[in-house]
């Protein structure tokens, strides 16, 4: 892919009445990834965002809270901006819809369209709340489905059966408003004649622009029959007003996709410290590629009446406009009642930001399914990759390099080949960000994470660390695993950038990227090691799941069998019998020895250090005296019970148990199998 690229990325619009849920970040932190990594290529590429603010949401928000719609978003902007920080989105300018330049821009774009003879004018039956005096959006009326007979539906929707239908069509409607019975009033509104566009828009869908099943989706549509889109709304409403038309204001969509355009003028306007008028903005639009990233709920403005405004005011079209499914959480919509509606902010308070955009990045892909956050499964991958995997590299070689070799890196990489072939799978890396399939992406460095972890197993540098006059092979071997790890982290940088920050602190010299990795990091000295991730307990995620709304009390447990219900057996509460439930409380994790001793006064006991890949080591003391020696147990893989409650003893303070299985013939440590490495969870 040539340099000389200039790119324009921007993100669906957040609206402006509520905060930024994980929902919402799928196509943020999406965004951002391919953001990220077209600049790591060194191409120009400019994300913009803006928080959509106009609408009867919005307005009626603010009276509610009694403050004015201009405050209402101010504020909301300031919460939106934050969280989209704190999770490592790059804007180069997030605006707000609600600017100058877009009103200038979308009375342009009307203007354009009038012109063209693209606008019709006729009068309509629009619900009217008589308690609010307001027309109502279709949103604002709630009903009897007309098709399935559900109650309690949206006046454009039905989500029982999915059946779309005119607010009129509903059975018994009530104002969502005041709850009075709407009436029915004419009114005169203003009309996009979309299906003047009809043959331009079948070339444009066919073409490059969307995948194969975004561009079948929009066909059905075309092929359907495009109606005329009613843009605009009337007063009282939040928005622009249509000139030469008092008391008819912008529909939100109309605006909306325009205020794309509205911040690259204020960005180049920034950049270039001038203004500019719409004809400098046109020309310079047309120099970048444009490239959309929406969600599939939104496709057909993007894919069908924002091509059509484009054309009729004759700005370049998006190059490519990518489209994502919904985000599901434990394998549903996200609910309030279920406790899963999970805001930007309450994640961030509870864990690392960079473990969602992993997470998401290795589901993602260039297609439009939904993607589903699996609680469980979004624990056990972020500890078994980035902990059990990607972490362990580093730690691995930074505490031999630290204890035994000064923090100084080597000559040479004892396997140049290993290396090379790192480097060459970036090909295979790059094709899939530039695709926007995160997902091999991520596959094909874990993958390499694996190979890497390999090569150490193999190499066994703890066990040539106890030998002081092999120290050059040991510095050999730190030196070609840290430097593998650089070309994983360069890889990963796109998705964890925070992290890929704190190993470029770490370990100095040029910042990691695509090309500085080609020259292995040689002959210096890198700082002390600190802890780059930890694991996710099993408590950390209770946090986000909060069960108390609509949730069944617990009940309690009975310290005698109800009437009528036998006592448990005997022979059961004897052998201890425990519930699977009570099983999978316990937490097996991989430990290397890192360290034995006698213990003085004890016959039985043995004093282990072990590494679980925490940025520290736990002292536990086993029995198993009579059947190892300290030497036969260090640099051994074993097999501990992570969440055993220390025991304190006369000896010391015990953090955990190493499980060992005996007969007649003896007593046996039990040792993971192969592959296993520090930190990973047994199952």
């Amino acid at each position: 892919m040539p340099n000389d690229r200039k790119i324009l990325v921007t993100s669906a619009l957040p609206y402006a009445n509520g905060s930024i849920h994980i929902g919402h970040l799928v196509e943020y932190i999406q965004t951002d990834i391919y953001v990220r990594y077209q600049r790591l290529r060194g191409r120009v590429c400019y994300y913009l965002c803006a928080d959509d603010t106009h609408g009867t949401p919005i307005m009626l928000k603010a009276q509610a809270e009694g403050i004015s719609p201009e405050q209402l978003i101010a504020r909301v902007a300031a919460e939106h901006l934050r969280d989209f920080t704190d999770f490592g989105i790059s804007f180069d300018r997030f605006g707000s819809t609600h600017s100058d330049e877009n009103r200038v821009l979308s009375e342009h774009f009307y203007g354009r369209l009038k012109a063209g003879g693209h606008i019709a004018v006729r009068a309509i039956e629009q619900a009217f709340d008589p308690v609010k005096r307001l027309f109502l959006p279709d949103r604002f009326i709630r009903g009897e489905c007309p098709r399935c007979h559900a109650a309690d539906q949206y006046g454009d929707s039905c989500e029982a059966c999915g059946a779309t239908y005119a607010p009129t069509d509903l059975i018994n409607p009530v104002s969502a408003l005041s709850g009075a019975t709407p009436v029915t009033r004419s009114s005169e509104h203003y009309f996009f004649k979309l299906g003047d566009f009809a043959d331009n828009l079948k070339a444009f869908t066919a073409g490059d622009a969307l995948s194969r099943e975004a561009g079948h989706k929009l066909a059905e549509w075309l092929n359907e029959g495009l109606t005329d889109w009613d843009i605009s709304r009337d007063a009282p409403y939040f928005g622009f007003e249509i000139p030469g038309a008092p008391g008819k204001y912008f529909y939100v969509w109309l605006d909306a996709p325009v205020g794309y355009i509205a911040t690259f003028w204020q960005l180049r306007a920034r950049l270039e410290d001038r203004a500019l008028a719409i004809d400098d903005v046109r020309a310079q639009w047309s120099q970048y590629e444009i490239h959309h990233f929406i969600g599939k709920d939104i496709l057909n403005f993007h894919g069908l009446f924002w091509p059509a405004m484009l054309e009729a005011a004759d700005f370049t079209r998006p190059k490519t406009i990518h489209v994502h499914g919904f985000l599901t959480v434990n394998g549903k919509k996200m609910s309030k009642s279920r406790g899963t509606f999970i805001t930007a902010r309450r994640y961030l308070d509870t864990l690392p930001a960079e473990y969602l955009r992993y997470y998401f990045a290795a589901k993602l892909n260039n297609g439009i399914e939904d993607i589903d956050l699996n609680l469980d499964d979004f624990r056990a991958r972020i500890n078994a990759d980035l902990v059990g995997k990607l972490v362990n590299i580093a730690s691995r070689s930074a505490q031999l390099l630290a204890k035994h070799l000064d923090n100084t890196l080597g000559e040479i990489l004892p396997d140049a080949p290993l290396y090379t072939e790192f480097l060459k799978a970036g090909e295979t890396v790059e094709a899939c960000y530039e695709a926007c399939e995160y997902s091999r992406a991520v596959k094909t460095i874990m993958d390499l994470a694996d190979r890497a972890n390999r090569y150490v197993d193999e190499a066994r540098p703890w066990e040539i660390a106890r030998a002081p006059e092999r120290g050059a092979e040991l510095q050999a071997i730190c030196t070609q695993t840290l430097n593998l790890f650089c070309v994983l982290i360069a890889y990963l940088k796109p998705i964890l950038p925070q992290t890929a920050a704190r190993v470029e602190t770490w370990l100095g010299g040029p910042e990691l990227d695509f090309e500085s990795i080609k020259t292995p990091r040689l002959s210096c000295t890198i700082k002390p090691y600190t802890h780059l991730m930890r694991r996710i307990e099993s408590t950390d995620l209770a946090p986000l799941i909060d069960n108390t709304e609509g949730a069944d009390p617990a009940p309690r447990a009975p310290s005698t069998p109800p009437a009528g219900q036998p006592a448990a057996p005997a022979a059961e509460a004897a052998a201890g019998v425990i519930s699977a439930e009570d099983f999978a409380r316990i937490d097996l994790r991989v430990a290397r020895v890192v360290a034995a001793d006698f213990v003085e006064g004890a016959d039985k006991l043995l004093k282990l250090s072990l590494d679980l890949n925490e940025g520290r080591t736990r002292t536990v003391f086993a029995g198993i005296r009579h059947a190892y020696t300290p030497a036969d147990l260090v640099g051994r893989l074993v097999v501990c019970v992570a969440n055993l409650k220390p025991r304190k003893m006369r000896f010391g303070v015990s953090e955990g148990m190493v499980l060992a299985a005996s007969d007649s013939d003896g007593l046996v440590v039990l040792e993971p199998g192969e592959g296993a490495r520090p930190g990973m969870t047994i199952r």
